[in-house]
């Protein structure tokens, strides 16, 4: 029992920390070398967080330099803060590195593993010269669309006033510089190198082996040691990284025309669905949110994301989000789409499974990400009349029957009091009618319509028109003229007997909320609701929840 409660006890703090992620800028480095720790805090609330604590990583690396950058993005109102510590890193020894687990704003990262191997020979070879490239790419082979990572660096020894970098170009792939170049410091051969890091995202868009060519830099340098450059005269410095080559493969032929996604990660979620046990009713809508997310492929080409026709229920799409971010050497691409369920008629409603079918590249082989198929239970609108067989609020019948037999005096005099303000409160109503009956008999001719009358002049006005808004606004009012306790148009659907009635409901609610194209109803619309209303027959009696008798009656001509 005293670990259940200290569990408890710890559930709000487990709630409000932060999401924490360490990545390395890549896996392998070369003795030597430096590699960057990115530790990333997202949702931090906006409050306040510590530097962590780095000496765990004592043991096997020299710690050259940290940094912080902090970051604020707002998608569709929700606001997230990132905050980034960037940590240079110089291994110490060669073999497999660990970077344990570390603690960052009350959370731990995950293990990492860093592969440092000897200096390259032709790199050691090198050092004799001032300024030297080197060119990388990862992987080796791979598939049409997918990420291939390229890094280059430019090694020298010697200030570079100023000079130029070649962009990697090859026919059939697409490159696009991931990130701001990253400037550290390094040793080759035993002596000191200045470093300039730059990184592109590599997307081949057709098969076929690929030629990436030698990249060249050409610039200014200035020695020290010269007393020439004390007046700005350097010399011009050049070097070249090495030629590489990368073997691209079709998507095999047996996925046929579904969307092809070679990814390193692919996840999908669902958000916003009821707590269990939590019910909707008739025209209250359901906001989810679906969420696809994959790494090694930008949110460009991310699928469009959709729910299939749900019966009993209109589904009105929002705008899509898509965006990407880098993790590391990586693209992470996402894409989110909103969308507003309205029930339309009591029972239970089911969202089916979703899954998108992708291709893990680490693995080589096809995955399958999922959402599963989901129930709701949808109660009638608020007034409406109970169908057959429609679920009933389980606390409705229970919450009186147990007590009512107990205590059958009190409630006796419960429900005669009840009555008597339920008689109070009739007559308060009818003097209240009379008056507004008054009112209205004097009342100016372009007053607001408040009479039945008025507001049907007033919503067969509004039809003839093309602002669905303003026909939304003067079909309620109408409604509410005639009966009150109306609170939305999915109650008085829900209310009325007429088939074509609730189809123009239907269809007006639908230009209204899901941006289709106005078409020529506003005929049909009026005609639809020229005689009035039409009621269910079985709200008809003294307990349907309508006006009772006015005190003077009328007749619509």
């Amino acid at each position: 029992m005293q670990s259940l409660w200290l569990a408890l006890l710890l559930l709000p703090a487990l709630a409000s920390a932060a999401r924490v992620q360490a990545t390395l800028d890549r896996d392998t480095a070369q003795l030597g070398g430096t590699v960057t720790l990115n530790l990333r805090v997202s949702d931090a609330n906006g409050a306040a967080v510590a530097p962590p604590d780095l000496g765990p990583l004592n043991r096997d690396f020299d710690i050259l330099g940290s940094s912080q950058n902090s970051s604020l993005s707002v998608i569709n109102g929700h606001a997230t803060s990132t905050l980034t510590f960037g940590v240079a890193l110089r291994p110490k020894h060669v073999g497999t590195l660990q970077i344990p687990a570390l603690s960052v704003a009350g959370s731990q990262t995950a293990p990492l593993q860093l592969q440092v191997t000897p200096p390259d020979p032709a790199a050691a070879a090198a050092t004799h010269q001032d300024v030297f490239m080197e060119a990388q790419v990862e992987p080796a082979h791979g598939y049409v669309g997918q990420q291939f990572s390229y890094v280059l660096r430019l090694y020298y020894a010697q200030n570079i006033t100023d000079g130029s970098l070649q962009v990697p170009q090859t026919s059939g792939i697409e490159a696009s510089q991931e990130g701001d170049d990253l400037h550290y410091d390094t040793e080759r051969g035993g002596r000191q190198y200045r470093v300039l890091e730059r990184r592109y995202a590599l997307v081949p868009q057709r098969a076929g082996q690929f030629q990436i060519p030698a990249v060249g830099f050409q610039g200014q340098a200035v020695d020290p040691n010269d007393p020439n450059s004390f007046f700005g005269v350097g010399r011009t410095v050049s070097a070249s990284a090495p030629a590489l080559s990368v073997s691209v493969q079709a998507a095999p032929a047996s996925w046929g025309k579904r969307a092809w996604l070679p990814a390193r990660q692919l996840s999908l979620t669902l958000a916003g669905w009821p707590a269990a046990g939590q019910p909707l009713r008739v025209g209250q809508p359901l906001n989810l949110s679906m969420q696809i997310e994959a790494t090694g492929l930008a949110g460009d080409a991310l699928p469009a994301l959709s729910l299939p026709p749900l019966d009993g229920a209109t589904v009105y799409p929002d705008k899509p989000v898509s965006g990407t971010r880098r993790t590391g050497p990586w693209l992470v691409g996402r894409r989110q789409q909103n969308f507003a369920v309205v029930p339309e008629r009591a029972g239970t409603l089911t969202v089916p499974a979703t899954s998108v079918s992708w291709w893990n590249v680490q693995t080589d082989r096809m995955e399958v990400a999922q959402i599963p198929a989901r129930s709701v239970t949808v109660l009638p609108a608020v007034g409406a009349a109970a169908l057959p067989g429609a679920p009933v609020a389980p606390a409705a019948a229970s919450s009186t029957a147990a007590p009512a037999a107990r205590h059958a005096t009190p409630w006796r005099w419960l429900a005669l009091g009840s009555v008597a303000l339920w008689l109070l409160s009739v007559l308060a109503w009818l003097l209240w009618r009379r008056r507004r009956r008054l009112a209205l008999a004097v009342a100016p001719p372009d007053a607001t319509p408040t009479s039945a009358r008025q507001c049907q002049l007033a919503f067969l006005a509004a039809a003839r028109g093309s602002d669905s808004a303003a026909q939304l606004r003067a079909l309620l009012a109408w409604a509410r003229a005639e009966r009150p306790a109306l609170r939305h148009l999915g109650e008085l659907a829900a209310a009325l007997g007429d088939e074509r009635q609730r189809a123009a409901i239907a269809r007006l609610q639908q230009r209204q909320y899901a941006g289709a194209p106005v078409a020529a109803e506003g005929a049909e619309l009026a005609e639809a609701f020229r005689r009035g209303f039409v009621w269910r027959a079985a709200e008809s009696g003294p307990d349907a929840g309508g006006d009772l008798p006015p005190l003077y009656p009328f007749k619509l001509q």
